[in-house]
């Protein structure tokens, strides 16, 4: 793990894709960005490894426990320099805590509602649409 840049916050976030439910977020319960929907993590704590700090932040945010596979992507909002992991989930029962007020699963649509609605943390569909890191398009009766 390299050390980010002096006065950075290294932070991490878990990506979770399930191709039955969509995208999971959580609705963040502080600031930065409190009342927006976005995907569970935050900050690496001293001596800790991303993987371990995704793996706290996930069962901490979304009572699940997950294992951080790949490095999706980083983003640096303000002085939060942000590294997206995507995860399994392994086990726990969802349900919001610790600086999450809600926890849900989301369809490629709702994403999209939300969005528009400005539900969405900053920038978030477009990040993640960039990633190829969104729910797969609903398919329709033919």
């Amino acid at each position: 793990m390299t050390s980010p840049p002096s006065g950075t916050v290294r932070c991490v976030g878990g990506i979770l894709l399930d191709p039955a439910r969509g995208l999971l977020l959580i609705k963040r319960a502080n600031e930065p960005g409190r009342g927006l929907w976005s995907v569970p993590g935050g900050r690496v704590e001293p001596g800790e490894s991303d993987t371990e700090a995704v793996v706290r932040e996930l069962r901490e945010e979304t009572g699940l426990d997950v294992i951080p596979r790949t490095l999706v992507g980083t983003v640096t909002r303000g002085p939060y320099e942000i590294h997206d992991y995507a995860c399994e989930v392994t086990g726990g029962l969802l349900r919001a805590g610790d600086d999450a007020s809600d926890a849900r699963w989301f369809t490629r649509e709702e994403l999209a509602e939300f969005d528009d609605r400005g539900a969405l943390a900053d920038r978030l569909l477009v990040t993640l649409r960039d990633w190829d890191a969104l729910p797969a398009p609903a398919t329709r009766p033919a």
